[in-house]
């Protein structure tokens, strides 16, 4: 395995590195601003204007829709940036270090999951009327997946009925956590439910495109993610009754759900972790320069061991996680997601868990200041923590990593007592 970055990868890393220190770190307290005054404006749901003034520049920079995988580009025949997973890894990692900074570059969920779906699995009217749409920015996405009636790291469970009828599919159901369904762009939903409960259980489910403004959907309140609105993307419940679309909608086929959640989240697993590093990184970077300039009992916190125990702990910390996701984009690019799933699961495990323990690292350093709106640490705290649950929980992860290292004992405990 060789997990050396390529020329390409090097010389795009340092634009993206680039336009970050001219455009996003100098504004990342202004947007945070904005969104404080569009809240106590009654504007929450406003599209932010610094984001969307920086896209243009972003785009003629030539980093633009970074995310989509050279094979992925290569079987649908869209352009994105010929990037494999191993050489996109650095760049998500750069642009994990502020939070909205891969919208800026068209790289954010849950557009890029949807972008890939529709690359892998759209029909050539659906790739025209969406996909493009997306890829130009022009537009934005929702997800609808999870429901609050059931558990849903157990997919199986989700209910939301989607039946045929003539020449079309009736959609009734109740979904939550639909990220991106608060953005006023939001064009399109891709949801999730059951075409047929009386298939077999994993052939029960399938996927259907579903437009933002179809009769019948009814947006009943956002949720608060640790207190945090994440407007303008937001994260809304929802309720389908009676919502009408052509059979046309369907994606991939009826019974093609599980296999569609397979393609798609895999590749947005392994972005989150991506992202996760870098956030993980930039919290190390303030923490350092914390410590360095900042005095208590006649020493620099620097001096202190504690200090710098943690500060040790989080660099190996920080290096196995990246190790470790890079190992999965490589097995990604060279045998397939299929392959490569425990790798996913395990970074999946790995990234969160760690990018938390650093920022609490980060926050202690700072002492009061850590927990103000002066430093991104608890908007830095909610991410990390929601994506130990977010594309599946922690204990799903875990059991299918134990399953797969203890099949091959199994198996062979079986053969022996034949």
């Amino acid at each position: 395995m060789d997990f050396s970055h390529s020329p390409k990868t090097l010389e795009l890393r340092e634009r993206v590195r680039a336009f970050m220190d001219r455009h996003i770190y100098p504004s990342e307290k202004e947007f945070y601003q904005e969104n404080r005054a569009n809240a106590e404006a009654g504007k929450l749901w406003t599209p932010s204007k610094l984001i969307e003034d920086l896209k243009p520049k972003a785009r003629e920079a030539g980093l633009w829709n970074l995310f989509l995988p050279l094979h992925t580009s290569e079987k649908s025949g869209v352009m994105g940036a010929g990037l494999t997973n191993l050489e996109y890894a650095p760049l998500a990692e750069e642009m994990g270090k502020v939070s909205h900074c891969s919208e800026v570059f068209n790289c954010s969920a849950p557009d890029t999951g949807n972008m890939e779906t529709l690359a892998l699995y759209g029909s050539a009217e659906q790739k025209e009327r969406w996909l493009k749409p997306l890829m130009d920015g022009a537009i934005r996405s929702a997800f609808a997946m999870t429901e609050p009636e059931v558990a849903s790291s157990d997919a199986t469970n989700i209910c939301t009925r989607i039946e045929r009828v003539g020449d079309e599919y009736v959609i009734n159901g109740r979904k939550w956590w639909t990220s991106g369904a608060g953005n006023p762009r939001c064009a399109v939903y891709i949801v999730m439910g059951k075409t047929n409960p009386e298939a077999p259980k994993h052939a029960q489910q399938s996927m259907v495109l579903v437009p933002a403004d179809t009769p019948g959907i009814k947006v009943l309140r956002h949720l608060e993610l640790l207190g945090f609105s994440d407007a303008p993307h937001g994260h809304m419940e929802i309720v389908f009754e009676n919502v009408r679309v052509p059979a046309s909608n369907i994606l991939l086929g009826e019974g093609r759900g599980f296999e569609i959640a397979q393609g798609r989240l895999g590749p947005g697993r392994i972005h989150h972790c991506m992202r996760l590093v870098g956030l993980a990184e930039r919290c190390l970077e303030l923490m350092c320069k914390r410590v360095v300039s900042r005095v208590a009992f006649g020493k620099p916190l620097s001096a202190q061991t504690v200090t710098q125990e943690r500060i040790a702990e989080a660099r190996c910390r920080i290096d196995m996680a990246r190790l470790l996701t890079l190992r999965a984009a490589w097995k990604m690019d060279n045998h397939g997601n299929k392959v490569a799933k425990n790798d996913i699961a395990m970074i999946k495990v790995v990234a969160p868990s760690m990018a938390q323990q650093v920022i609490d690292w980060a926050m202690q350093a700072h002492g009061g200041a850590g927990l103000s709106q002066d430093f991104p640490f608890a908007k830095f705290l909610a991410s990390a923590r929601t994506l130990r649950i977010a594309d599946g929980p922690d204990e799903v992860h875990r059991n299918a990593i134990a399953k797969n290292e203890l099949g091959p004992h199994l198996a062979a405990a079986q053969a022996a007592s034949r």
